[in-house]
Parts: structure tokens; sequence; C-alpha cells
């Protein structure tokens, strides 16, 4: 169970690098939600995957990502939102010259707790 400052944290809190993969951080993990922020330096990426029984959101908070959602290419700057619906192949890369931070929401599988 949360507890007290554990109901809001700051993203940039919560912010890192690494040199080899994209950094990754838990914000939240809840029974139905899991709550994360995706740092990609320049050039680093994700490749695609897909989550059968889950779907997905990404807030882009700063940089540019170019995300790939099903037959889909998107473009995303600060303030957007990308859906990527359960089975559906996606991923994303940092083509810029910033670092690329977006917040990523994902519901639990069933089986989780």
């Amino acid at each position: 169970m949360l507890q007290g400052m554990d109901y809001c944290k700051h993203i940039s809190d919560a912010m890192g690098t690494r040199v080899d993969k994209p950094f990754k951080a838990t914000l939240f993990e809840g029974r139905h939600l899991f709550l994360g922020v995706n740092v990609l330096a320049p050039g680093q990426s994700q490749a695609l995957h897909t989550h059968p029984l889950q779907d997905k959101f990404c807030f882009v908070h700063a940089g540019r990502g170019h995300f790939e959602v099903g037959a889909s290419t998107l473009e995303t700057r600060p303030g957007d939102v990308v859906f990527m619906p359960a089975n559906v192949p996606h991923g994303v890369a940092n083509r810029g010259t910033e670092q690329l931070v977006f917040l990523m929401g994902i519901s639990q599988t069933p089986h989780h707790h």
C-alpha cells in the first residue's frame, strides 16, 4: 500500500541515463497499473515488441520520439501521448540530438499480484 509522499513523485527525480541501453525507472506499481519513466539518449531505441494482454501508453515529457505502433509511424514532441493497444507491435527510437524522456504506463497482467 502506498503511503503519504509515495502518492506523488516528480519525474526529474526518477530520470537517469545509461550508455549501453535506454534508462528505465519505476515510478509506481499498483495492482492494475505500472508507471515508469524511460530516457533514451540520442541514437538509442527500443525494438518492436508486443504485450499480448496489456494496453500501454507513453506521454512524451521532453525531446522528440519516433514511435512505431502497428503500421503507423509517429513523430512526437513534448505533450504528445501515444497509445499502444494490447497485441499491437510497437517500438520507439530517439533520432534527435537531445534526450527523449517519456512516462510509460501499462496495465498489469491478471496474474501479476
